[in-house]
């Protein structure tokens, strides 16, 4: 519950950081599917986050191949996203990309924090044991 609180808190910051920087330079810095792109993130920091946590409860001493599992699951849906916007759309490209790496960072830096805080005293304690 907690992640899902902070996931909420990062997307309004986000989304208050957007909204400025739309009222301030319009689609200079910005692209128009900056939206798309955010409920991107946030269903799929949401389910690797899941997919992370369930490995973790059924099988704790591989909770490194869960959480590389859902990190590669992230990156190839990822490079999806931006090969078809690429292959399909001619224009804006540069600002797509931009804006798609640029939260591509700030989500998989927020999930990586989000599971050393959640699963790092649980796994010394598991490897204590």
């Amino acid at each position: 519950m907690k992640f899902i609180r902070n996931l909420f808190f990062l997307t309004a910051i986000l989304c208050v950081i957007t909204g400025a920087l739309l009222q301030f330079t319009g689609y200079a810095l910005v692209h128009p599917y900056v939206w798309y792109i955010l409920l991107f993130f946030i269903l799929i920091t949401g389910f690797t986050y899941y997919l992370t946590q369930l490995g973790y409860k059924n099988d704790p001493d591989n909770f490194q191949a869960y959480y590389f599992a859902s990190m590669g699951f992230r990156m190839l849906m990822s490079l999806g996203v931006v090969g078809i916007y690429a292959w399909f759309f001619e224009e804006g490209r540069m600002a797509f990309v931009l804006n798609f790496f640029v939260l591509y960072f700030v989500y998989t830096g927020f999930e990586i924090y989000s599971i050393l805080a959640n699963f790092a005293p649980q796994l010394k304690k598991h490897n204590e044991v």
